[in-house]
């Protein structure tokens, strides 16, 4: 073999476990979050998914937001974007984002309790539309 082709054979080498290291860390850092119906289902098929951590995404429910007195406690619902039948309570001790409101789209970190209530450790509020331009701004 030439001293090219050992190049060759070289480089493709190292581009073959470049892309694997690529892929496998891709891979293992992608998080993906359930829905309030996909949470639901998986623990009716299987009751040993209340002790799984789980991100789930949703809506909170207009007017079911309550601070609890004297505590960090902040109790509220949330229910499914596509499936607004499906909703459960939500427990978060902890600071609420600025961005939190009583009809804005979270996405939460946590486990559901066999009492159908969320414990949520992490919070975190999608609020696309304050960055998005006004239909009146596209328009012109």
């Amino acid at each position: 073999m030439n001293k090219n082709g050992r190049f060759m054979v070289g480089l493709v080498g190292v581009a073959a476990v470049v892309s694997y290291l690529i892929w496998t860390g891709v891979s293992e850092t992608m998080v993906y979050y359930l829905t309030p119906s996909e949470l639901v289902t998986r623990v009716e098929a299987d009751p040993t998914f209340y002790d799984v951590g789980v991100k789930v995404s949703g809506k909170v429910v207009p007017g079911t937001y309550n601070r609890v007195d004297g505590e960090l406690l902040h109790v509220f619902q949330v229910r499914d974007l596509e499936d607004e039948g499906v909703s459960f309570a939500v427990e978060y001790r902890d600071a609420l984002p600025d961005t939190f409101s009583d009809d804005v789209d979270v996405v939460l970190e946590g486990h559901l309790r066999a009492d159908g209530v969320f414990e949520a450790t992490t919070l975190l509020t999608k609020c696309g539309s304050r960055y998005e331009a006004a239909p009146e701004d596209l328009a012109g």
